[in-house]
């Protein structure tokens, strides 16, 4: 009979990346890059929002925190699987494993609620221009997001704190790269049905609040441009929702692409490196998505790169901004409110 540790075990065990060891050193250096551009990249999105007066608006407050919380995901599971690579040795500790499992719930869940602000943002400044600084400013994304992020601490720290009732058996083996509840859940030899339902109930609702405003917010977007008479009139107004947008395909279709996996493969191999792929691209390509699409953004990080370090404090501290600029919007919408007053 095999043994069963009611009280605790020391630590689990996770996916080998390959046991090949000139391979080891090339997926060392592809994963170190990832991680290296993904700092990088994030961390100019939030200097170049910090820095620029232009871009002290919802939408680039949106932006800066999301850059954050991608810099967050990708250091709770990239870091730890590249010292697993260097010491050659599988293992992360008990504490460790729970730690990152609290940690990657909580920036994952995080984010799908700032992408479903963000496109309320894009709603507002398409179908409400002249209403934008009324409905919508810096401090209500701030309570927004504060308010979701209460709501995602407490369900990864209430999932985390269920995974300590579970007893695991000797040697538990984590088929992915990093700790998922989900398939640490599955190791359990003690029943584990209560947090299974915790599971998928958090799930519904952490997951499909956030997906179900996107959605809706984009019904109403494309329903307003649908009724714009010019071909220009409807390219300007989708092109202010383009880099929101690709980053919103990309954060759920590489979400999906982990489900699809998951269900029509037996193999733990591709189950994981779909599961890296959801937690590295989307992270990764975000501030190209946003630097290269967005004019703002461009011209910001080309003032961030002439300027002094010293002057983005004094930059940062300027007086208030004039309303008119925080309002990105397209000049079809404003255009055609004027004629008709």
């Amino acid at each position: 009979m095999e043994h069963r540790n009611q009280t605790g075990i020391s630590e689990f065990f996770l996916l080998e990346v390959t046991k090949d060891p000139e391979l080891k050193l090339i997926f060392f250096g592809l994963f170190l890059s990832m991680y290296l551009v993904t700092i990088l990249g994030n961390l100019l999105i939030l200097l170049a929002v910090i820095s620029d007066s232009h871009l002290h608006s919802p939408m680039y407050f949106l932006l800066s925190n999301l850059s954050f919380t991608d810099i967050c995901l990708s250091t709770t599971t990239i870091p730890k699987m590249l010292a697993n690579i260097q010491t050659q040795s599988q293992s992360i500790t008990y504490t460790g494993c729970l730690s990152q499992i609290c940690l990657v719930l909580l920036f994952v869940t995080f984010e799908s609620f700032l992408l479903a602000i963000m496109a309320y943002d894009r709603y507002v400044a398409i179908c409400h221009p002249l209403r934008y600084t009324a409905m919508l400013n810096i401090r209500l994304c701030g309570v927004l997001s504060l308010f979701s992020l209460f709501l995602v601490i407490g369900d990864a720290l209430v999932q985390s704190l269920m995974v300590l009732r579970l007893s695991f058996c000797s040697n538990p083996e984590i088929p992915l790269f990093f700790c998922e509840v989900v398939q640490v859940i599955q190791l359990a030899c003690s029943d584990s049905l209560i947090n299974t339902i915790m599971i998928y109930s958090a799930t519904g609702i952490f997951g499909a609040l956030p997906l179900t405003g996107i959605i809706f917010s984009y019904t109403k977007i494309v329903s307003s441009v649908l009724k714009v008479p010019s071909a220009g009139g409807k390219y300007k107004a989708f092109s202010t929702c383009g880099s929101h947008l690709s980053v919103v395909a990309l954060f759920y279709g590489a979400a999906f692409g982990v489900y699809i996996s998951s269900a029509v493969t037996e193999s733990s191999r591709i189950t994981a490196v779909a599961s890296l792929m959801y937690t590295v691209i989307p992270q990764m390509m975000n501030p190209f998505i946003y630097s290269l699409r967005n004019r703002d953004m461009k011209a910001a990080l080309r003032k961030l790169g002439e300027e002094d370090p010293g002057d983005w404090v004094e930059l940062a501290s300027e007086g208030e901004e004039d309303p008119g600029d925080w309002v990105e919007v397209t000049s079809w919408p404003l255009q055609k409110e004027q004629r008709m007053e």
